[in-house]
């Protein structure tokens, strides 16, 4: 009976291991499969898909970046992202702060206000959207873009603060006041600093979904030479598979996940952490 109740575990442990390998070859091998490809002549691409390449094509990548004008795409969505996210942490620090902290009529009625905003998608109210900010002539801006930007991450963001903002304990916020310190002068030197981890999340989680944002940047704005990766990724695999130029369109693929996969990997630990802590508080 013993064994029976020690051999099961096991039994479960190897049946999990099984099914999280068999998940991860799923997710990885179109990935290994991508970097491949973006090495191959289009000969070798198409009659032996499966092979390695005869020679690793580096012009694929000088192409991509340079002829499908990938280097712009990816600058412009380093500016939207960049500018996202100081909009953002501008927002919703101080934000954060005082539905964490302060007690004062419709605090818990600003708070559920923006949990609602959870469950709206900026892609569910594009269209008044367009048209409001092209009465306002406010399309084709990146600055106004990365307000929109910056505007649709407050809900998600304010939650996961506002939690890093109430672990705080008071006593360093009352020992501020004593000495002398403002507000801002506060939440900058005392409150800041000690929600670091909470901020770091923020600002990680964001950068995904900022870099990754198609709809709103496809809509909003118009010309070539501001539109950001993920709208000329689309734009190079039009053009590309029109003119059968199956390596360059593999390398584009491969340069717009570079910057992703690298910050994911530097800092995923950093990330489930703050994820996990900021849904406890919180």
């Amino acid at each position: 009976m013993s064994n029976d109740k020690n051999r099961n575990p096991k039994k479960s442990k190897w049946i999990m291991r099984i099914i999280l390998l068999v998940a991860t070859v799923i997710f990885i091998y179109p990935l290994v499969w991508n970097i491949i490809a973006s090495f191959k002549s289009n000969e070798e691409i198409l009659e032996s898909p499966w092979a390695l390449p005869s020679m690793l094509r580096f012009e694929n990548y000088i192409r991509a970046f340079a002829d499908a004008s990938m280097g712009e795409y990816i600058l412009n969505s380093f500016l939207v992202t960049a500018l996202s996210m100081f909009l953002l942490l501008v927002l919703v620090i101080p934000t954060a702060h005082v539905i964490a902290r302060f007690d004062f009529t419709g605090r818990k009625l600003l708070h559920n206000f923006y949990l609602a905003g959870l469950f709206i998608q900026p892609v569910y109210i594009m269209i008044p959207l367009f048209l409001m900010m092209s009465d306002l002539s406010m399309l084709d801006n990146r600055f106004w873009l990365s307000l929109v930007y910056a505007a649709s991450a407050l809900p998600f963001s304010v939650y996961l603060l506002t939690g890093f903002m109430r672990s705080i304990p008071k006593e360093y916020e009352e020992s501020a006041s004593i000495d002398g310190c403002g507000y801002f002068r506060t939440l900058l030197n005392i409150i800041v600093p000690l929600a670091r981890p909470g901020i770091l999340t923020v600002v990680i989680f964001n950068f995904f979904t900022f870099w990754n944002e198609y709809a709103l940047a496809l809509v909003l704005l118009t010309s070539d030479e501001k539109k950001t990766i993920p709208v000329g990724l689309a734009n190079l695999m039009q053009i590309q598979r029109f003119a059968t130029d199956w390596g360059a369109l593999f390398a584009g693929l491969v340069l717009v996940l570079i910057p992703t996969v690298t910050l994911y990997a530097l800092t995923q630990k950093k990330l489930t952490e703050g994820m996990s802590m900021g849904g406890l508080k919180g």
